[in-house]
C-alpha cells in the first residue's frame, strides 16, 4: 500500500512525476491520499482516467469531495455530519461507508445483469419489428406502403414492449444478495 499526504501530493502531481507515480500506484493494492485539498483530490481523479484508462469512483463524504465525485465516473456520497453537499452530487447515495461493499456487490451486480438483458431485450424487439416489415416488403412488391398505422406503432413501442423489460428490472435477481457479499468474484464473471 502507499501512503501520500497532500504536501508531497502536490510535488508528485508536477508533470515531471506524473508518470513515475503512476507506475508506483499501479504496482500497490492500495493507494490512500490523506490531508489534500480539494482540487488535489480532482486532479488526481482526473489523472487515473486519462493516463491508466481506468474507471473511476469517488467517495464522498463532504463539500471538499465534491468536486472529485463530479470528476469520477461513478460518484457515491455518503450523508453524514458534514452535510449533504457530497450526497446531492453524487451517482449514488449512502447512509454509512459501510454499505459501500453492498451498493458495489449486490447492487452494482443487480444493476449490471439487468441492463444487459434490456439491452439484448430491444436488439431482439426491433430486429423482430424489422425482419416484419422486410418480408412484408416482398409480399407488397416493394411499393414502399406501411404495414402498420402509425398509432399501432406508437403503442408497440409503448405499451407492448416496454412492460417485460419493466417488470424484469423491478423482480429479477439472477443471485441472492448473501451470495453475492460472500463470493465478490461473481461480481467480475458476470462482465
Amino acid at each position: 500500500g502507499l501512503v501520500i499526504d497532500g504536501r508531497t501530493l502536490e510535488h508528485v502531481l508536477l508533470d515531471s512525476l506524473q508518470n513515475i507515480f503512476l507506475e508506483l500506484t499501479e504496482k500497490c493494492r492500495a493507494v490512500i491520499c490523506c490531508q489534500a485539498t480539494p482540487l488535489q483530490k480532482s486532479v488526481l481523479v482526473k489523472l487515473v482516467r486519462s493516463k491508466l484508462k481506468a474507471i473511476t469512483l469517488a467517495v464522498g463524504d463532504g463539500a471538499n469531495d465534491v468536486s472529485m465525485i463530479q470528476v469520477a465516473d461513478t460518484g457515491v456520497g455518503i450523508s453524514g455530519q458534514e452535510g449533504m453537499q457530497a450526497v446531492m452530487a453524487s451517482d449514488f447515495a449512502i447512509s454509512q461507508f459501510r454499505h459501500l461493499r453492498k451498493l458495489l456487490l449486490v447492487h452494482g451486480h443487480w444493476c449490471y445483469t439487468r441492463l444487459t438483458n434490456m439491452v439484448l431485450y430491444y436488439f431482439y424487439k426491433n430486429v423482430a419489428y424489422v425482419n416484419l416489415l422486410f418480408w412484408y416488403q416482398f409480399f407488397c412488391g416493394f411499393s414502399g406502403t406501411s404495414m402498420t398505422d402509425y398509432w399501432i406503432l406508437i403503442l408497440f413501442n409503448l405499451l407492448f414492449t416496454s412492460v417485460p423489460p419493466i417488470v424484469y428490472g423491478v423482480l429479477d435477481k439472477d443471485v441472492s444478495a448473501e451470495i453475492l457479499m460472500q463470493l465478490p468474484q461473481l461480481y467480475m464473471m458476470s462482465q
